[in-house]
């Protein structure tokens, strides 16, 4: 390559900007002064009466907006690593609107005005609320942009042949990110990549220390690194001077795969920074928690439902004759068995049944699911279709063997064939729902339905529970991947 290598002239190219950034930025810059404005508006509407407006009121209401704005700046709100990626983002809103509510404090005390509740209330909850929203649908406005391949970065893509072919391969899966691999910069580690001329489409440019070549010839914006024994210490940190002075944006992998923000902070020493990663939260006093919240919200769930539940029992007992409860022997937390309460939605005999049909199996290479399977009633499929054959695990959950979130229960058979990593299913109850049940329930192969529960098993939390459950109902609706 004649292009200048990560030891050449670090000085050729001038601080280029992120279009995508700055569209994003500029959207949203407006959009929270009008959201200042208009909260301020209403603010003034309901809050003082207009014999107490006078010039502190005035003063303040006007340089809302452009306050607003400059405390959302000061809580790092628009910094361009957490836009449209990271949910700190919204918690930049959380810290800007109690910065906002410590200047109203120390303003009423300069300027003698003592601010009317509602007008302070008002402000606080409306620009919070507000300044939320914003963010949320700016975040669906460049999620379905880059979905549709616009406004994504270009991207090189630097380490070992192996471990780049599978980071490109999850950074095609998730394009929310926003990265687009133009090149990559590998060097063959076995045989198998020897004669490499692309990844997965992407094509070689040369090798890691031809890094900085490979970003000038395709203009990159970003540059992934990772695992490589010949990008670590002194050689990372020329590659990232060299980005720097380039203005492209520098990322590390870190192998760790399925490891949620939080329990991930950056360790701090004179001489290194390490990466520390906490512990699961699965201590005593989170399961306890955990537990208290799951039967509670079943208790209610089975009182609300009720009526729902004695009307499927009956349609089940007059459209086929036979048991309404289909129970089965289900492993549970730590391998210990459990029965598992579910509507029946097949014939009486389908146990027996099963074996004929193994060969014609449409589901993955654990579990049996067929599409069209012979052996469920006419209104099996309707329970099936919208999950509600599942209702009578609100049972399992109130008598603690299951949980309402969780790793789907699998029989002995199933586990069986569990390889190691997948046995830490069974460090949780297992669910009603889950991870799974929100990203293609049956659609999913074992290999994608291992990895989910995984990810809940390593970083579930009451917050966590709540969303999957929120976003189950909504899967639940659709009725997509249920079979």
């Amino acid at each position: 390559m004649t292009t200048p290598s990560m030891d050449g002239d670090i000085f050729a190219h001038s601080h280029r900007s992120g279009t995508w950034a700055d569209k994003y930025t500029r959207r949203l810059l407006g959009l929270d002064f009008l959201v200042g404005g208009l909260v301020v508006t209403l603010a003034l509407i309901i809050g003082p009466a207009s014999a107490d407006v006078g010039r502190g009121y005035i003063l303040a209401s006007l340089a809302m907006p452009i306050v607003w704005v400059l405390t959302l700046a000061m809580s790092r709100a628009y910094e361009r690593r957490y836009l449209g990626v990271s949910d700190e983002e919204y918690r930049a809103v959380g810290r800007a609107t109690i910065m906002l509510l410590g200047l109203l404090a120390v303003a009423g005390l300069f300027v003698k005005v003592q601010w009317s509740r509602m007008y302070v209330i008002t402000l606080i909850v409306g620009l919070f609320l507000l300044g939320v929203l914003v963010r949320r649908l700016m975040r669906h406005w460049l999620h379905h942009n880059r979905r549709s391949g616009v406004l994504m970065q270009r991207t090189v893509v630097v380490g070992r042949a192996d471990a780049v072919a599978e980071l490109i391969r999850n950074i095609k899966s998730s394009p929310d990110q926003g990265m687009e691999p133009v090149a990559v910069c590998t060097s063959a580690m076995d045989s198998n990549w020897n004669s490499t001329t692309d990844i997965d489409g992407v094509p070689v440019l040369g090798t890691p220390l031809e890094a900085i070549s490979a970003v000038d010839l395709c203009d990159a914006e970003v540059v992934v690194v990772t695992s490589h024994p010949e990008l670590v210490g002194k050689q990372l940190r020329r590659l990232a001077w060299a980005l720097e002075e380039r203005g492209v944006e520098l990322v590390v992998s870190t192998g760790l795969l399925d490891v949620a923000g939080p329990r991930l902070s950056i360790r701090q020493s004179t001489d290194m920074s390490l990466l520390h990663i906490e512990r699961p939260a699965a201590t005593r006093r989170s399961v306890i928690l955990k537990s208290l919240m799951d039967r509670t919200l079943a208790f209610f769930l089975i009182l609300g439902l009720s009526p729902l539940l004695i009307a499927i029992a009956i349609a089940i007992k007059v459209t086929d004759p036979g048991p309404v409860i289909f129970k089965q022997k289900r492993v549970g937390v730590r391998g210990d068995m459990f029965t598992i309460f579910k509507f029946r939605t097949m014939c009486v005999d389908a146990e027996k049944k099963l074996e004929s049909l193994l060969h014609m199996s449409e589901g993955n290479s654990v579990q049996f699911k067929l599409k069209r399977d012979p052996r469920i009633t006419g209104i099996g499929h309707f329970l099936r279709k919208y999950s509600l054959d599942e209702l009578p695990q609100l049972f399992n959950v109130l008598f603690g063997t299951m949980s309402l979130v969780g790793p789907r229960p699998q029989s002995q058979a199933e586990v069986e064939q569990y390889e190691p990593d997948a046995m830490r299913r069974l460090h949780v109850r297992p669910g009603m729902t889950g991870l799974w049940q929100i990203s293609g329930r049956s659609d999913l192969d074992w290999e994608q339905s291992i990895r989910l529960d995984l990810r809940y098993v390593d970083n579930w939390s009451p917050i966590v529970d709540l969303q999957i459950l929120f976003r189950t109902f909504r899967a639940v609706v659709a009725g997509s991947g249920a079979y």
